[in-house]
C-alpha cells in the first residue's frame, strides 16, 4: 500500500550539504498499524513530511495506492494530501470556532461535500472514540485526550488510503495517550485503517504491529510484534539502548 524505496533527501545550508534521509527503504501494508521511532537527527520529520506530499526528495520512490508521488505536480500533490492522506498532529490542530463534530467534518468542508454519508460517518466516529457525548462541545470545553481522539476521526473521515500521525501522544498524560493509541487500535480493526506514527513514545510504539528505528537516516532495525504487547515493549526497550549504545 505505502512503497518508500531508497529515498534520499538533503538540506543546503550555504555551501554545505547536509544529508538527512540516506537510502531508506520500507513498506506498510494495508490495514497495519506501524510506528517509526528514533533519537532527534535520525530523519523521523523529514521522513514524514516526505510522505506527506510536503517536501521534495533528491532520490528514491514513494508510492500510494499505487501511484508514485515523485514528478507529480503541486495540484496533484494537494488532491493526494486532502484525498489520500488523514493527518494527526501533536497540538490536535482543531479550530477553536468549531464543535467537535464540526471539526470532524473538515476535510469534508474543504472538499465541499458534506452529504448524508459523511455526516452519518462523522457520528460512528463520535461513537467510536467515544466522543459522542462532547461532538457539540468546544475544543477549549475539553480534555486533551478527548481533542486528540477527535482528530483522529478528523483524519477517518475521508476513508483516506494512510493515517500519518506525527508525535500524536506528545501532549498528553499516561492516561490519555492511552486512549488515544487505543482509538488507532479501533480504527484498524473497525475501519481497516492504515497507519503510520511517528513517535518518541515506546509504550506507545508497543501498541503498533512493527517498528522502524531510524538512526542517522537510515534504517537501524524492524521489529515485529509477535506476542505480547508487554513482551514487545521490552523487546523494545532492548532494541533502542542498543541503538543508543547503552550497555544493558
Amino acid at each position: 500500500m505505502l512503497y518508500v524505496k531508497d529515498l534520499h533527501k538533503s538540506y543546503t545550508s550555504g555551501k554545505k550539504t547536509y544529508p538527512v534521509l540516506k537510502g531508506i527503504s520500507f513498506s506498510v501494508a494495508k490495514g497495519e498499524f506501524v510506528a517509526v521511532m528514533g533519537p532527534s537527527g535520525s530523519g523521523k520529520s523529514t521522513l514524514l513530511n516526505c510522505i506527506s506530499c510536503y517536501i521534495p526528495f533528491e532520490q528514491g520512490t514513494i508510492t500510494l495506492g499505487g501511484t508514485e508521488l515523485r514528478g507529480l505536480d503541486e495540484n496533484e500533490l494537494a488532491k493526494i494530501r486532502n484525498e489520500k492522506l488523514g493527518f494527526v498532529f501533536q497540538d490536535f490542530m482543531l479550530l477553536d470556532g468549531l464543535t467537535v463534530r464540526e471539526n470532524i467534518l473538515v476535510p469534508r468542508i474543504i472538499q465541499g461535500n458534506i452529504d448524508t454519508k459523511a455526516a452519518l460517518l462523522a457520528d460512528q466516529l463520535t461513537v467510536l472514540f467515544g466522543i459522542d457525548h462532547i461532538q457539540n462541545k468546544y475544543p477549549a470545553d475539553i480534555s486533551g485526550g478527548e481533542r486528540q481522539r477527535a482528530a483522529v476521526a478528523r483524519s477517518l473521515v475521508n476513508n483516506p488510503l494512510l493515517i500519518l500521525a506525527d508525535e500524536p501522544t506528545g501532549n498528553l498524560d499516561s492516561k490519555s495517550s492511552r486512549t488515544v493509541i487505543e482509538s488507532f487500535e479501533s480504527a484498524k480493526k473497525q475501519m481497516s485503517a492504515t497507519i503510520l506514527m511517528v513517535t518518541h513514545d515506546s509504550f506507545s510504539a508497543s501498541f503498533c504491529d512493527r517498528v522502524i528505528l531510524l538512526k542517522d537516516g537510515v534504517v537501524y532495525r524492524e521489529l515485529q510484534r509477535l506476542g505480547r504487547r508487554s513482551a514487545f515493549h521490552d523487546q523494545l526497550l532492548t532494541a533502542i539502548k542498543e541503538m543508543s549504545g547503552d550497555e544493558l
